[in-house]
Order: C-alpha cells, then sequence, then structure tokens
C-alpha cells in the first residue's frame, strides 16, 4: 500500500502590511477571507479531505489552527513561507509532506491526487506543481500570472507558473526549501534566481536555451538532490488570491463550480 502523504497549510501573512482584500472584506486574517460567505480555507480543507492520498489531520502554520479548525496540528512558523515550512520539518512534521497555501481555494482533490501520485513515482526528493501558459491562457485568458520562461520544446511553450504545490520527500528534499528561504526575494525575479544557481544556467536562461527540465538538473547538481517539475493540466491550479481581480476570478470560478457549470 503506498504511503499516505503529511500536509503543511501556510496560512501566515507578511507583518505590517496592509492587504486591501482584508481591508475590504472587515477581517484580520487572509486565510479568513470570505468567498461565497465560507473563509478561504475551508475550499482548501474540503480538497484535501476529498483525497485519499493524504494524512489527517493536517499541519497549519501562520495562524491559530483554532481560527480555522481546532482538529488540525499546530506548526510552528516564521517570517516567511520557506521558513514555516523549514522549522515545521525540524519540529517534527514527518515525512513525506506536501505543502500547499491557504490562498488556494481552486484547489480540488484531482489536482492533490495527481500531484502527489506524480510526485512519489518520480522517486524525486523534492517536486514542485507547475502549470504551463498553453493550459492557463486559453482557459482563463485575462488572467495575470507570473511566468517562468524556459525554452520552448515540440510539447509546449516553456512558459510555466507555479501552483503552490511542493513535495518534500525527507530530508534532502529540505534543501530545496532552504534554498527557497535564500531566494524567496528573489522568486519573480528568474534571473536573479538563475544566478544564484550559476553562471552556466543564468547564460542558458538569459539566451533562452535553457528548458524546464534541465534547470531542474541545473538544481538538482547545485543541491545534491533529486529535484523535478510536476506538470498539472488544469489552469484553475495556478490561480490564488493574491489580489482584487483574482479573488473576482475565484469567486465566479467557484460559484459556477457550485451550480455545476464547472469548466474541470
Amino acid at each position: 500500500m503506498t504511503r499516505q502523504v503529511n500536509v503543511l497549510i501556510l496560512a501566515g501573512q507578511r507583518a505590517g502590511v496592509v492587504d486591501p482584500l482584508l481591508v475590504d472584506a472587515g477581517v484580520k486574517w487572509k486565510a479568513l477571507l470570505p468567498i461565497l460567505d465560507k473563509p478561504m480555507t475551508e475550499y482548501v480543507l474540503a480538497a484535501l479531505d476529498a483525497c485519499d492520498s493524504v494524512v489527517r489531520p493536517y499541519w497549519v502554520s501562520g495562524l491559530d489552527k483554532n481560527l480555522i479548525d481546532k482538529d488540525l496540528n499546530q506548526s510552528p512558523s516564521e517570517g516567511g513561507p520557506a521558513s514555516s515550512v523549514v522549522v515545521a520539518a525540524e519540529a517534527g512534521l514527518p515525512y513525506p509532506f506536501m505543502v500547499t497555501t491557504c490562498d488556494h481555494p481552486l484547489l480540488t482533490s484531482d489536482m492533490v491526487a495527481q500531484f502527489l501520485r506524480e510526485s512519489r513515482a518520480s522517486g524525486a526528493d523534492f517536486t514542485l506543481g507547475l502549470a504551463l501558459k498553453d493550459v492557463i491562457q486559453p482557459a482563463y485568458p485575462n488572467v495575470k500570472r507570473t511566468y517562468l520562461k524556459f525554452k520552448a520544446t515540440a510539447q509546449n511553450s516553456g512558459h510555466v507558473s507555479g501552483c503552490n504545490l511542493f513535495y518534500i520527500a525527507n530530508e534532502k528534499g529540505l534543501e530545496a526549501i532552504k534554498f527557497w528561504r535564500a531566494a524567496q526575494h528573489d522568486r519573480k525575479k528568474p534571473i536573479k534566481l538563475a544566478r544564484r544557481l550559476g553562471i552556466g544556467m543564468l547564460f542558458k536562461y538569459i539566451t533562452g536555451g535553457l528548458t524546464l527540465e534541465t534547470a531542474f538538473e541545473y538544481a538538482s547538481k547545485s543541491l545534491n538532490i533529486n529535484a523535478k517539475p510536476i506538470i498539472l493540466p488544469f489552469a484553475e491550479a495556478a490561480i490564488d488570491v493574491d489580489k482584487p481581480s483574482d479573488l473576482k476570478l475565484v469567486t465566479e470560478i467557484l460559484r459556477k463550480r457550485n451550480t455545476g457549470e464547472n469548466r474541470e
């Protein structure tokens, strides 16, 4: 029988930052932002509850668990998502575990199941969920996402966006999170990220010669781990709630799901 995976939900937010989403909704915590009369995190919990691949209860960091669900495990947290993952692992969060975020209300059990199935099949120490622009753009042409632009292949354009899904199989996989912790301020600056992994990778990225697979090979060698990308076929997997336009889109998608108009 395949071993189930623990889950860490990141529910923190940057201290001292005024978030217009929270001001408009009259709530203090992003995790509790209401969408169709339900706190945003409830959608994440529902997706996890419907998936047989994960261990219950889940772990949560950055917010008092009692504000979400008293049956959750409370995880320690630090100043930033990557640091919170590291301290959670060091405090005893069992491997293997998956990390997701509270602002991912479009998450579904199918997304989680496929991500974990492919992550475990890869044999990697660390995997990262990604969605192709080729999938996102036709489904939601007006959505604004940050894309990492890799060399196109016969199969796709090479442009990918993150899905807030991470799989850490073991202690070696945690090295990828420690790298993220050091580089998190560059997460939307691919050239700076590439520079951190070596001049060869930087040159290939700038000249358009770096494929996604080669980038992960460089990262694996640099960090002395086995890291793999997991490409998910769900446009919604790459849509989280960071700004008012995201909230409007997500609300409309969830309304359609509730009325049976879901496009998935």
